[in-house]
């Protein structure tokens, strides 16, 4: 495990705070060295941090080791938003604070909670230290933080995940091919004590209003409510497409007529065949029936100015 420490001072009563700063050198060495670099530069020398660099996912056990074992008080996920997942899941209902240096293409997460895209200024955010306590989502037991879903954009997620190419760029290559190859499938989906069948395109469990990027699919989701948005988009053609993409943009997906949402802490969802789902974009084969739970309150976070909440 390579390390790096930017001092041995112990937490005291006029330094409560014990940070640990978790890379992930995946974004690329000069990245990684750019943000370590960073983050010793502009982070107050007056609060105790650490730095560990996670090598890869059969060594992320030895980072949680060092998170759980010497009285942590914030998880800094530094990285895109599979690092930010790995070290949320490690401190759902924990007294841990997660914080977020966004080195990804998406930052889902980051953004909701009103994190800057800036290192310096997210820095400052993180020595900050605004705090809130947020929902998360579980899809067959297997936590997200933002959205979940079936259908196009899990479809999608499947496919980037094993694209050679990365990046924003190959996202929205990939979603255009596929954008009016892909067809709608039946769900039944049962919620608040009713059950609707739907010939949908796509349905996103939303804790958080936005997949990524400030594309807001739910931008009425709140990550305090106990509730998540249900959002069905309905078959739609050419012309339908560009309604809701232009509705999206806005900010206002729900005024769309190819769009139903609904609200619900819990929905189970049954389809015709086995497909993949995805959770905050990442993709995983799983079965006929799908459910959702949403678990309220049960993650600290550190959050900049942000909409997301009540």
């Amino acid at each position: 495990m390579q390390k790096t420490e930017s001092t041995e001072k112990s937490a005291t009563p006029d330094m409560p705070r014990k940070l640990l700063f978790i890379v992930n050198p995946n974004a690329g060495k000069k990245i990684s060295e750019q943000l370590i670099d960073t983050i010793k530069k502009e982070f107050p020398q007056n609060i105790y941090y650490q730095i560990v660099v996670w090598k890869d996912k059969n060594h992320f056990q030895e980072v949680l080791d060092i998170l759980h074992s010497r009285d942590y008080t914030d998880a800094i996920a530094v990285g895109g938003d599979g690092t930010v997942n790995q070290v949320a899941k490690s401190v759902i209902g924990t007294n841990i604070a997660l914080g977020i240096v966004p080195a990804g293409s998406g930052n889902g997460l980051a953004r909701t909670l009103g994190l800057s895209m800036k290192v310096e200024e997210v820095i400052k955010q993180i020595a900050e230290g605004t705090k809130k306590q947020i929902d998360y989502g579980t899809v067959n037991d297997i936590p997200f933080f933002c959205t979940s879903g079936i259908g196009f954009d899990a479809h999608i997620g499947n496919l980037f995940a094993t694209s050679k190419k990365r990046g924003l760029q190959s996202y929205i290559k990939i979603t255009v091919r596929e954008l009016m190859r892909y067809k709608s499938q039946e769900y039944t989906l049962k919620f608040n004590n009713q059950e609707i069948k739907r010939k949908a395109y796509l349905i996103t469990v939303a804790n958080a209003g936005q997949y990524g990027n400030d594309f807001y699919i739910a931008p009425e989701a709140k990550m305090n409510d106990g509730k998540f948005h249900l959002v069905i988009l309905k078959p739609f053609g050419f012309f339908g497409a560009i309604n809701v993409l232009i509705n999206v943009l806005k900010g206002k997906a729900y005024e769309s007529k190819y769009i139903e949402t609904y609200c619900s802490n819990s929905v189970l969802i049954t389809r015709n065949q086995d497909a993949p789902i995805h959770f905050d974009g990442e993709p995983e084969l799983q079965g006929k029936q799908v459910e959702f739970n949403c678990h309220a309150g049960k993650l600290n976070v550190i959050v900049g100015k942000s909409k997301a909440f009540i």
